[in-house]
């Protein structure tokens, strides 16, 4: 059990540190997660044996619901909605065109038989949304004519269709399908899959806004469960579930949620981890041994995919909608495959049907290069394009944007002394800069209008821009002793310290902030700001 909680400890601390060191070096960090797997694994440096496809095969659908979950969840639909229309063409007709060139290719050109090439190709059909969220959010690559939003509602929603021609054609291998079943098959998938990704969706929105009107923490259970649901229920009925969940994810992530500012940072980080857990138990899984008799036709089919099948699924289907041939040429370079293809694989190689070749580190080879030269590419091909918008902002295309502006949140209570009290909203003087956001009396929240008259126990909110440059305040704590007090005393009767200021007083489990007639208590834990001042202030 230590030797396992040791193993733990030194992988995690290696993808923390890889993700910072890859920012730096431009290199992705979800590359740096399969070559860290891989050193860990059966022919790495650390030979630790792992050959469990049915265990990665759990592990990674897990992950992978996480990720298209918090991939709709964070596609904001108002920046999406002029490219939607494209997007859904380019995740249903594109992934499937994809598949279909890449298939023959390996088909008439590697030999392989057409079933098995078919199913190589739908395996490799679809992007791969956390590459391309990563790449955009960590570079910062703010696009020209939509294309961010574009490439983001492309890659998170065309698993789904992957997924889909995948079982379809393993149904043929195994037991072979009619015409009539393939499109009952494929019905069922889309329909379940709509069905309860817009049932899910509407119906957990309904009840947060309904029943969590504060933050209790077990919004975040609820939200994992209901994704949890989107994604099991369909399944087990012969539903899309990837589908379903993203569906589930966007109509969630562009509703007004009263527990929004917790669940954002919450799914953030639980997804980053799921990204980094899956790319690196995928590299434990692979042998690279075994890839130096693929290499050479899974670095053909990589780059047929990259400069002939996705080429030409995107130019076919572009076209008709219009925009310069530098963003048809920027989509197409930005089609990644990733984990959700090493993901398929697994599947196949779960699955009954004997196939001639190694599918699973064929996958591996392609996603290797797509996310080493692709992905590390992506910017210069944008730049060279000049297709990057120096006045954008690529997160305002995510619907967790608003966490990032550089605003400060001050709570204040108004109590039955306060000036304020009784007093209307319009005749209040706040300093300037500042603005009043939000009203919370008891179990109501609101936000204050001019003609909100306030009342003793009003709990506000005021909103503020975020000091620039560095934290140089010094703060530092002590506690009243009984002998230091005066009776009587007022912090202004006190002799001040040059250089340092009371800024908080906690007197017991309540904190406030003392002005000049505030008298100290002993045990009270003062919060102290000290500074070295140049010159008095005036």
């Amino acid at each position: 059990m230590t030797s396992i909680l040791l193993l733990v400890s030194v992988v995690l601390l290696a993808c923390s540190l890889l993700k910072k060191v890859s920012g730096r070096l431009g290199i992705p960090s979800l590359l740096m997660f399969i070559l860290l797997g891989m050193l860990f694994g059966s022919d790495g440096l650390f030979k630790i044996p792992f050959e469990d496809y049915a265990f990665a095969e759990q592990i990674s659908s897990v992950a992978l619901v996480f990720i298209m979950f918090y991939g709709g969840f964070g596609t904001n639909w108002k920046a999406a909605r002029p490219v939607a229309a494209l997007s859904v063409v380019l995740s249903s007709a594109g992934t499937v065109l994809t598949a279909l060139l890449t298939g023959l290719f390996c088909c008439f050109v590697l030999g392989m038989p057409l079933l098995e090439g078919l199913l190589c190709g739908a395996v490799l059909g679809s992007t791969d949304a956390a590459s391309v969220f990563s790449i955009l959010r960590s570079r910062r690559l703010a696009l020209k004519e939509n294309t961010a939003p574009l490439l983001e509602v492309e890659s998170g929603s065309n698993d789904p269709f992957a997924y889909m021609l995948t079982v379809v054609i393993l149904s043929a291998m195994e037991t072979g399908v009619t015409a009539g079943g393939v499109i009952l098959l494929l019905a069922g998938q889309l329909l379940l899959g709509l069905a309860f990704g817009f049932g899910i969706g509407f119906g957990v929105r309904w009840l947060m806004r309904r029943y969590w009107p504060d933050a209790s923490g077990m919004e975040t259970l609820f939200m994992v469960g209901a994704a949890l649901l989107a994604y099991a229920a369909p399944t087990m009925l012969g539903g899309n579930g990837f589908l379903s969940v993203y569906i589930t994810g966007i109509i969630l992530g562009n509703s007004s949620l009263p527990s929004r500012t917790t669940l954002v940072p919450f799914f953030d980080g639980v997804t980053g981890n799921m990204q980094a857990v899956l790319f690196f138990l995928l590299g434990l899984l692979a042998f690279p041994s075994r890839m130096a008799a693929v290499l050479l036709p899974g670095l053909a089919i990589a780059l047929f995919l990259a400069f002939v099948a996705r080429p030409a699924a995107v130019f076919a289907l572009m076209t008709p909608f219009g925009g310069s041939v530098a963003r048809r040429v920027l989509v197409s370079f930005s089609g990644l495959r990733g984990a959700a293809s090493i993901v398929f694989a697994i599947v196949a190689v779960q699955s009954p049907v004997v196939m001639e070749n190694d599918l699973f580190h064929i996958a591996f080879v392609v996603v290797l290069f797509s996310i080493a030269l692709q992905g590390s590419l992506l910017p210069a091909v944008a730049r060279r394009l000049d297709m990057i918008d120096a006045g954008g902002n690529v997160l305002k295309t995510f619907t967790d944007y608003v966490d990032e502006t550089p605003v400060n949140f001050v709570q204040l209570e108004v109590e039955a002394d306060h000036p304020w009290c009784g007093r209307k909203v319009s005749q209040l003087e706040l300093p300037p800069g500042t603005i009043l956001v939000s009203l919370r009396r008891g179990e109501r929240q609101m936000v204050p209008q001019g003609d909100t008259c306030l009342q003793a126990g009003d709990l506000l909110v005021m909103c503020a821009l975020e000091r620039h440059g560095g934290t140089d305040f010094c703060l530092t704590e002590r506690v009243v002793e009984a002998d230091e007090l005066t009776p009587g005393a007022t912090l202004a009767d006190l002799p001040g310290r040059p250089g340092s200021l009371i800024v908080l007083i906690r007197r017991g489990h309540h904190c406030f902030i003392p002005d000049g007639s505030t008298r100290l208590q002993a045990g009270d834990h003062l919060l102290i700001n000290r500074v070295e001042e140049s010159a008095p202030a005036r």
